[in-house]
């Protein structure tokens, strides 16, 4: 089973030094583990662009497609047996970071 997990925050590239070493180390328990798919840090949302194919024409729109005071600063996905698993290695996760992480289930896709 695969989890989407975001890294809260209400800043961007906001990590320390002391963090980063963290997060690198965590990053390489999750690989030694076969947990590791992917981690990245996002952007600010005020450089994103939300799309709206949904008519005739797309509508590109500038800005975040909400506003609020936290977003998600970075995600990571990773491989866990089941959701007691995934919460018990990304509570390490979010010591690492030092930030509130939320996990969520990937749904697979149809058969």
């Amino acid at each position: 089973m695969q989890y989407l997990v975001n890294v809260i925050d209400y800043r961007s590239e906001s990590g320390t030094d002391e963090e980063a070493v963290a997060i690198d180390a965590f990053n390489e328990k999750l690989r030694a583990g076969g947990h590791w798919v992917f981690a990245a840090g996002l952007a600010d949302p005020t450089t994103s662009t939300v799309i709206d194919g949904r008519g005739d024409e797309p509508i590109f729109t500038d800005g975040p497609f909400v506003e609020a005071k936290e977003w998600a600063a970075g995600l990571w996905i990773i491989e866990a047996p089941d959701l007691d698993v995934a919460l018990r290695l990304m509570a390490e996760g979010s010591r690492a970071c030092n930030r509130r992480l939320e996990v969520r289930p990937v749904l697979a896709p149809p058969a």
